[in-house]
């Protein structure tokens, strides 16, 4: 079966025990209310897990037969259903663990997570208008603002922002995709800064050879004009320095002057001569 971080995220929260009998019941609830595709009056899902895990929050799954529908050419995966799962409660529940094991229950049922290099996406395609108000509702009481926008006659909530996504993903206790997750944010944010820093000293090194070209253009000038001997001996030497050193940085021009000198010196004494270039 393919695997991505979605999938391997459905896979592991499905596996996940849930142990007190209101938390299961929330949690049948969220998958009945996101999972139930009307089209069809059942339940339905590609991840086997997801069905296993629907099928054992029933009271009466002997009843109840998962069946195995093939894939399409445009989805290979196969689809495992069975019929509509019990009647939904119309009160959204009021604890919080409750609240958090519905959107478990909406994330396996309708929910899907983009590879990280695609960038950062957690998007849920409810079935109905109601199933997304009543998903809205959900996530705002948990402190997150999702966004919405329509696709295929159906609206979709989503989330690009990376931290929204973790949180939610730490709050339906999905641990492994929030690892995930923040490994590849790391990752990025290293990349990042490399990619600035070698951005900076790119820009000084051209800044600092666009400074000693100027600089050696006017000791030329104010050779020609007055010659080097007409100059005192510090302003001479950095000169000849400057023009023998041509890619040398002011603090390596210091360190070569005779006794040392500090870089604010050279860069005082190249000043004079750009000045003396211009009179």
């Amino acid at each position: 079966m393919t695997s991505s971080l979605s999938a391997d995220a459905k896979d592991a929260l499905a596996r996940t025990p849930v142990a007190s009998n209101h938390c299961r019941a929330a949690l049948r609830d969220g998958l009945a209310i996101y999972g139930v595709d009307a089209r069809f009056g059942a339940f339905r899902t590609q991840r086997a897990a997801v069905a296993r895990l629907a099928w054992s929050l029933l009271d009466d799954r002997k009843e109840h037969r998962v069946r195995k529908v093939g894939g399409t050419r445009l989805r290979r995966l196969p689809t495992y259903e069975f019929d509509a799962l019990p009647l939904v409660p119309k009160r959204k529940p009021a604890a919080r663990c409750d609240r958090r094991m519905e959107l478990r229950g909406a994330f396996l049922a309708c929910g899907s997570l983009a590879a990280p290099a695609r960038g950062y996406h957690l998007e849920f395609v409810p079935p109905d208008d109601a199933a997304t108000e009543r998903l809205i509702s959900l996530l705002r009481a948990e402190g997150l603002d999702p966004k919405i926008a329509p696709r295929k006659g159906r609206r979709i909530v989503y989330f690009k922002d990376v931290d929204a996504i973790t949180a939610f993903l730490a709050a339906i206790g999905a641990s492994s995709a929030v690892f995930a997750l923040e490994d590849v944010r790391a990752l990025k944010e290293t990349k990042n800064r490399i990619h600035r820093l070698v951005n900076t000293e790119a820009a000084n090194v051209d800044r600092s050879m666009s400074a000693a070209a100027a600089q050696r253009e006017a000791i030329a000038l104010v050779v020609d004009m007055h010659g080097l001997g007409a100059l005192s001996r510090p302003l001479r030497e950095v000169a000849e320095l400057r023009l023998a050193h041509p890619t040398e940085t002011l603090a390596e021009l210091g360190r070569r002057c005779n006794p040392p000198v500090q870089k604010s010196t050279v860069a005082n004494r190249l000043a004079a001569l750009v000045r003396l270039s211009l009179k």
